[in-house]
């Protein structure tokens, strides 16, 4: 795998979690006319919803990102795909010449503004596919309708508390080729998806060795990938989760570029072979065992007890003068055996103080003490 690719055309513009409009549009202009950039729609304010095709190869591949507005990873690794597939490299003109691609960089620019899920009207439009209440996700299948793609990748960012299985690992990246059916069977179109999925697990498994896993596949026919595969186009979901250390998620872009970057140089030549479910279900599926911070053996005030008891905390993300601020809260307490923390202390039984006094309760800031040490938003101080 080059990584070299990575560095050389990573966008240094795009940085940290949160990406709006303001931010894209210079670098959607420069891409002219290298591509042909075009408004696609309008979104619920009327912001642009720009589409951007690159390439003339007989492959169509649609990708779209930032349908919910606060998931801005794979935005960033978009541009810097993008910035390979425009350039003089061997392999982006090889690429051009296989594959038209179409890509949606942010297609809820309301929701990025705001920093949240749902477009301004308090939709989630990757639960609007069938309705199509929204202008976003009517533009989205209008895009699907006419571009007639022979791949769809569905770009999203996932909660920090996805682990890969029982690795004891964070989900760095996870992938799903979605169910169409009920039932989950699988199908041509379906093993497709997996066997694209296989090769750019393996190629990560270098990059991030047990940090790869497998989106739960409960079928929703609302759901854009559920939705197109359903009607028979191969749908590649990837979600951008947690590197240890990286909340800005700008190792997690890495990854997501160096995925996207290997399928474009194995969908024109991907074959179905017996293994290939196997492959696919031997990824570790996503589970719910993380929290941002786990301490353990601390000596705690509960329930109108003194006891020893092991607790968590959560980052809750919050848009504060168009910055992400991360604040941290008491989630859980006790009861975590089978839980991890991306940042784990070990207190050995000394005694916990809250600033007021009171016991420590779920809900609270995390600022405490414990022993002689200071916790200040989740975090020693």
């Amino acid at each position: 795998m080059n990584h070299s690719l990575f560095t050389t055309y990573k966008e240094p513009t795009l940085s940290g979690r949160y990406l709006t409009l303001s931010h894209i549009a210079p670098l959607l202009e420069a891409l002219q006319p290298k591509s042909e950039i075009r408004v696609a729609g309008r979104s619920v304010e009327g912001e642009p919803i720009s589409e951007c095709v690159v390439g003339h190869g007989p492959i169509r591949i649609l990708l779209w990102s930032q349908m919910h507005g606060n998931e801005s990873t794979t935005t960033k690794a978009v541009f810097d795909i993008l910035n390979w597939l425009t350039s003089d490299d061997a392999s982006a003109v090889t690429a051009r010449s296989r594959y038209t691609c179409c890509f949606v960089p942010l297609l809820n620019p309301d929701g990025a503004r705001r920093y949240t899920r749902e477009n301004a009207n308090g939709v989630d439009l990757n639960r609007d596919m069938q309705a199509c209440t929204q202008p976003e996700s009517t533009l989205l299948r209008r895009l699907y309708e006419e571009f007639a793609p022979d791949w769809c990748f569905n770009l999203h960012d996932q909660r920090t508390i996805f682990g890969a299985g029982d690795s004891g690992k964070p989900a760095t990246v996870s992938f799903l080729s979605p169910a169409f059916d009920e039932a989950r069977s699988v199908n041509e179109c379906r093993l497709k998806a997996m066997a694209v999925i296989n090769v750019m697990a393996e190629a990560l498994q270098n990059v991030i060795p047990g940090q790869i896993g497998r989106f739960d596949d409960g079928f929703n026919l609302n759901c854009a990938g559920d939705t197109f595969q359903y009607l028979g186009t191969p749908t590649i979901l990837i979600e951008a989760g947690h590197f240890p250390g990286d909340y800005e998620r700008e190792e997690t872009r890495k990854c997501i570029f160096l995925a996207l970057l290997t399928s474009f140089q194995t969908i024109h030549e991907i074959d179905i072979v017996e293994e290939v479910l196997e492959k696919y279900v031997d990824i570790p599926q996503n589970k719910t065992v993380f929290f941002d911070f786990v301490y353990k053996n601390v000596g705690i005030n509960y329930d109108n007890s003194e006891i020893i008891a092991t607790f968590a905390a959560q980052f809750t993300e919050r848009l504060i003068e168009d910055k992400v601020v991360f604040e941290a809260f008491i989630v859980k307490i006790d009861n975590l055996d089978e839980y991890h923390g991306h940042t784990e202390f070990d207190a050995q039984g000394a005694w916990l103080t809250t600033p007021d006094g009171r016991p420590l309760q779920v809900g609270q800031k995390a600022d405490f003490r414990i022993g002689n040490l200071d916790f200040v938003n989740g975090s020693i101080g």
